[in-house]
C-alpha cells in the first residue's frame, strides 16, 4: 500500500463511512489518517470505529493513523420562545443569564466567561456570523447591544467573541470524558479545539502526556497573534477555516492559512488543512473548479495533508471524495511547477546537529538521486526533521514502535514501517535499512539509498549520522 505521493489524506468517519466495505474503500483510494469527531457519536460508536480500523490496518499490514478531534466548549444563546425571533438592523437586543425563554427584544446566554470579557464596542457573531451585535453596555451577568446585521436567530445558535481572549479551558468536562477514552482506546493524535494561547497546549500536555500527540486547531484570532509559541508547543496545527472564518473577514483567511503552513514548514511540525475542501461532494458525484483549485493550492504550498469533513463522515459519495482528492494531489505533485515551489518556500534549517544531517540529507537527494531515503526512529524525531526538508525522493521511516509508525501517517512523504529493535551497530542498521527498502518496493540491487540514524542507537532525538550506501548488486 505504498502511496504514489507525499501529502497525505484525513478523512472523517461518520454515518456515511463506517461499515467494513466503505472503510477498505476508503483506505484503499487513499486516507492515510482517520478522524473521529467527538462532537457527534457516542464512545461506543467510536470504539467500534476504531477497532474496524484497527482490523483493517492488520488485514493491509500498513499503520492506518487515528485522530480523535475534541468538542471543545460550544458557546451558545438559550432557548427563544416559539423556537426563533427575529432581530431588526439597528434595534436594541439585550443578553443575560436569565434562562427566561428569549423574544425579538433579549435572548439567554448561559455563559458568564463572556460577559467577564467584554468591553464596550465588541462585537458578538451569532449563528456562524450571520447576525452581529455591538456592546453598548455590560455587567457581570449581561450585556446591552445594537444589533448591526439583523436577521432570524434560532434556539442554541452559537455565539463567537473574535476580538478578545476568553477566560475558557479548551477542555470541558465532556472534553476530558472523551479524552480519557480516547487515549484507553489508543487514539494516534489529539486535535484540540478552541486553542487561544499556549497555556492550552500545556494543560492538554498535562493530562495526555506522550500518549498522543496533540494538534492544535487554530480557530480563533487571538491563536494568531501568539502562533509561534502555540506552534513550538504542540506537534501539529489543524487550519480550522470554518470557525477562523466565522471570527475574521473571508478575506484574511487565505493569509492566515499561509501563515499557519509558513510557521510549521520553518519548525517541522505537520500542519493540516482542513474545512470545506471538497464541499459539493457532500451532494454531488464531482466537485467545483474553485474546490478543486482549493486543494490543488495546498498542496502547493506544501502543507503535511489535507482533510475531508462532512464530505466523507455523512456525505453521500465518501469514497468518490477520497479518490478525487487523491487524483487532485498526485497531478500537482507531478507537475513541473510543484518542486519549484516547494524549494521556494523551503525554510533555513537551524542550528542543530539533527537538522545539519537533514539538511545535508535534501542535498544528497538532490545530486545523488538515491532511490530512498531512510530515516532509523524511535520516537519519530528523525522522520520529521527529514520530512521537513521536503526531499525529492522518497521517505521511508523504520521503527519499532507501532505508535510511532502510525502518528507518523500524518507526516509528509513519511512512508513508515515497524521493525524489531535489535539493530545495535552500523553494518546491521544499512543491512536492515537495504531489507526495508526492497521489500517495500522503494529500491532494488545496485541502486543507492541515504540513511539518517541517531548512535547511539534507541536513544530518541540524537540524529547524527547520514550514510549513502549502495545495495549489492545481483
Amino acid at each position: 500500500m505504498r502511496r504514489a505521493r507525499n501529502t497525505k489524506i484525513v478523512a472523517t468517519l461518520g454515518p456515511a463511512s463506517s461499515d467494513d466495505a466503505t472503510l477498505g474503500a476508503l483506505f484503499e483510494r487513499g486516507v492515510d489518517v482517520f478522524r473521529f469527531n467527538f462532537s457527534h457519536g457516542t464512545h461506543e460508536d467510536h470504539a467500534r470505529r476504531l477497532r474496524a480500523v484497527r482490523a483493517l490496518e492488520a488485514r493491509y499490514g500498513r499503520p492506518i493513523g487515528v485522530l480523535l478531534d475534541l468538542q471543545g466548549p460550544k458557546l451558545r444563546v438559550g432557548q427563544l420562545a416559539g423556537g426563533k425571533a427575529l432581530l431588526e438592523n439597528g434595534a436594541a437586543f439585550r443578553l443575560d443569564m436569565d434562562p427566561t425563554p428569549g423574544d425579538a427584544t433579549r435572548a439567554p446566554l448561559p455563559h458568564p466567561e463572556i460577559f467577564a470579557a467584554l468591553r464596550e464596542g465588541t462585537e458578538l457573531l451569532l449563528d456562524d456570523g450571520k447576525l452581529r451585535l455591538r456592546v453598548e453596555r455590560h455587567g457581570a451577568d449581561f450585556a446591552e447591544t445594537r444589533v448591526l446585521t439583523g436577521g432570524v436567530l434560532s434556539d442554541r445558535k452559537g455565539v463567537n467573541v473574535p476580538s478578545v481572549v476568553l477566560p475558557l479551558s479548551p477542555l470541558t468536562p465532556k472534553d476530558r470524558e472523551d479524552l480519557a477514552f480516547g487515549l484507553e482506546l489508543g487514539v494516534d493524535w489529539v486535535a484540540l479545539s478552541f486553542v487561544q494561547r499556549p497555556e492550552d497546549i500545556e494543560e492538554a500536555r498535562a493530562i495526555i502526556g506522550k500518549r498522543a500527540w496533540i494538534m492544535a486547531k487554530i480557530e480563533k484570532p487571538a491563536a494568531m497573534e501568539r502562533l509561534d509559541a502555540i506552534v513550538d508547543l504542540c506537534d501539529g496545527l489543524m487550519v480550522a477555516r470554518g470557525d477562523l472564518g466565522v471570527e475574521l473577514p473571508p478575506e484574511h483567511v487565505p493569509e492566515m492559512q499561509r501563515r499557519i503552513v509558513q510557521a510549521c514548514r520553518r519548525t517541522g511540525k505537520p500542519v493540516v488543512v482542513a474545512t470545506q475542501m471538497l464541499e459539493s461532494m457532500i451532494s454531488s458525484p464531482s466537485p467545483t473548479r474553485a474546490e478543486v483549485s482549493d486543494v490543488a493550492n495546498a498542496v502547493y504550498e506544501g502543507v503535511d495533508a489535507v482533510m475531508l469533513s462532512a464530505e466523507s463522515a455523512s456525505g453521500r459519495f465518501p469514497v468518490e471524495a477520497v479518490a478525487m482528492m487523491d487524483r487532485i494531489i498526485n497531478r500537482v505533485e507531478n507537475s513541473p511547477s510543484y518542486r519549484a515551489g516547494i524549494e521556494a518556500a523551503h525554510q533555513p534549517a537551524q542550528a542543530t546537529t539533527a537538522d545539519a544531517v537533514c539538511a545535508s540529507l535534501r542535498e544528497v537527494a538532490a545530486l545523488l538521486h538515491p532511490a530512498a531515503t531512510i530515516t532509523y526512529t524511535a520516537s519519530g524525531f528523525s522522520a520529521l526533521r527529514a520530512a521537513r526538508e521536503r526531499p525529492d525522493v522518497p521517505l521511508l521511516s523504520l521503527t519499532p514502535s507501532l505508535d510511532t509508525a502510525r502518528r507518523l501517517a500524518m507526516a509528509w512523504g513519511v512512508h513508515a514501517v515497524r521493525v524489531d529493535d535489535d539493530v545495535h551497530h552500523v553494518g546491521e542498521m544499512l543491512q536492515r535499512a537495504g531489507q526495508a527498502a526492497q521489500t517495500e518496493g522503494f529500491a532494488g540491487p545496485g541502486d543507492h539509498i541515504a540513511v539518517v540514524a541517531g548512535l547511539p542507537f534507541g536513544h530518541a532525538g540524537s540524529t547524527n549520522l547520514l550514510h549513502v550506501h549502495r545495495l549489492t548488486p545481483c
